[in-house]
């Protein structure tokens, strides 16, 4: 696994992470000794980041991850968000994020975090003020470092203007590029480093689903338009033709996806609860994307290709604020 520097830190990541939303019932059952050994196994081979909230599994993800870090936490880059409250709503209040982050050291048994996200901007909060307060926790030695996620061109470069935000976290992928035109460059001009979170748009891009009736009843892909009516086939459609390329890379799509998004400057955080997909997605990082490999890649999967939104409606009123 290759590192590289976490943007606006002196802090050196892997280049390539793992994100553990997954391991707390978001996509179907958990399996707590299974996504353990998983946590585990992402260390050896060298992916250190990894990256949690306290709203996964209502506290179930932090709990999870403190017990696999136990005895192993030199050996972890831990991130993890604040800003959902249990309802979903948003809150980015001073008080709100100096209880949050005490109730997540406690259930992540460590003294600090080295990555530490405001999940979504709170549009009644001046995002000075919510920075301001992370920026406390930063001094109190709670927090090394800040991130935003899902944010807006114009809040990113306010929020840096109070204290350097080190990383951006947002959905990015071959299927989710709406970030391109205006936050990326602020991104890129400010030297945050940024950060996708499903990379292969929640398992679409991977090849694992092959119809709607693959999910879990309590799996909340059941829920996004990706995933529903015709949008599914369609997108599975555009899939067979990137697994053409990846054949051809002597790569799986998942590998392929992922070597596209690093090749795009991007760290990618891809989720999983198997050590078997873990290993695939690591050995990403191997593979090498020629500038005719990406323009063949651009030809069969355009911006704005993909069949229907990324999120529900309301969810999408939450981001780029």
């Amino acid at each position: 696994m290759r590192n590289r520097k976490l943007g606006n830190s002196d802090l050196q990541v892997s280049a390539m992470g793992l994100g553990l939303m997954g391991m707390s019932g978001t996509y179907g059952a958990t399996n707590d000794i299974e996504s353990t050994r998983t946590i585990h196994r992402a260390l050896e081979l060298g992916v250190t980041l990894l990256d949690t909230a306290n709203i996964y599994g209502n506290g179930h993800n932090e709990e999870l991850l403190g017990k696999a870090l136990k005895g192993r936490r030199d050996q972890a880059i831990l991130a993890s968000k604040f800003g959902f409250l249990p309802d979903y709503t948003v809150s980015g209040h001073p008080d709100y994020v100096k209880q949050s982050i005490d109730e997540s050291l406690r259930r992540l048994n460590v003294d600090y975090i080295d990555l530490y996200y405001q999940h979504r901007v709170d549009p009644d909060v001046p995002i000075e003020e919510t920075v301001g307060a992370l920026s406390d926790l930063v001094t109190a030695g709670k927090v090394r470092y800040l991130g935003l996620s899902e944010a807006g061109a114009e809040t990113i470069k306010r929020a840096h203007a109070i204290h350097p935000i080190s990383a951006l976290q947002t959905e990015y992928s071959l299927w989710s590029r709406d970030i391109e035109d205006e936050i990326l460059p602020v991104v890129n001009e400010l030297g945050i480093t940024h950060v996708a979170y499903s990379p292969l748009s929640r398992g679409i891009i991977s090849g694992e689903l092959r119809k709607f009736e693959d999910l879990a009843e309590d799996d909340i892909r059941r829920w996004l338009p990706r995933y529903q009516g015709g949008n599914f086939q369609k997108n599975l459609d555009v899939l067979e033709e990137i697994k053409k390329i990846a054949e051809d890379k002597n790569a799986t799509p998942s590998q392929l996806a992922l070597a596209w998004t690093m090749e795009k400057g991007a760290l990618p955080i891809p989720g999983t609860k198997r050590i078997s997909y873990l290993e695939e997605n690591a050995a990403a990082v191997n593979i090498t994307l020629t500038p005719e490999d990406l323009e063949r890649i651009e030809a069969v999967s355009p911006k704005n290709l993909v069949h229907g939104e990324r999120m529900q409606s309301e969810q999408m009123k939450q981001t780029n604020l």
